[in-house]
């Protein structure tokens, strides 16, 4: 284990998780900020590419689970993702339509602003947001992030307006 909330815990994504994966990343109304639903094998490379995080960094996407019934209901964690020329440490989350408002995004993402202060010491973190994603906006908002900046990010043959959200150790360590 990770960490640990109220009603969740996160840890490492397995290959056992796959099948998992594919009822989040395969579901249509999930991945429309994705511009649609994965493949099998995109399920994969996804997966691939957080155990290849851990490996680097220490940290990726998190399985995301409900502790009262075992669960993964979505993940949740730090990346380092690509905005304009730089590498920022990003909170990302993505859960189960049916897990949607119930407070488990927030949840996840605030404890993962903290363990990126406390335990990685960083100095900032972000969470990048498609501009028509506005669920994913107000998880934002609520774990005291601030809208920064915006870019176009292309991705599957799609210009993508996306809206930085920020949050400074500075501002954090004041609420503390």
């Amino acid at each position: 284990m990770i960490l640990e909330t109220e009603r969740l815990y996160l840890r490492e994504l397995t290959q056992g998780d796959f099948a998992a994966l594919c009822r989040i990343l395969q579901d249509e109304a999930v991945m429309y900020a994705y511009e649609g639903a994965f493949s099998d094998a995109e399920v994969q490379e996804w997966l691939d590419r957080q155990l290849v995080r851990y490996q680097k960094w220490g940290f990726g996407l998190w399985a995301v689970i409900r502790k009262e019934s075992g669960e993964l209901i979505g993940q949740c964690g730090l990346t380092m993702q690509p905005w304009k020329g730089e590498e920022l440490l990003e909170i990302g989350y993505l859960f189960q339509r049916a897990c949607w408002h119930r407070g488990y995004a927030a949840e996840a993402a605030a404890a993962c602003k903290e363990y990126a202060f406390r335990v990685l010491k960083a100095d900032s973190v972000c969470s990048i947001i498609r501009d028509t994603n506005t669920a994913s906006q107000k998880v934002a908002v609520r774990n005291g992030m601030i809208a920064a900046d915006t870019w176009t990010k292309h991705y599957r043959g799609v210009d993508m307006p996306h809206i930085r959200y920020t949050a400074e150790r500075k501002q954090w360590e004041r609420m503390q």
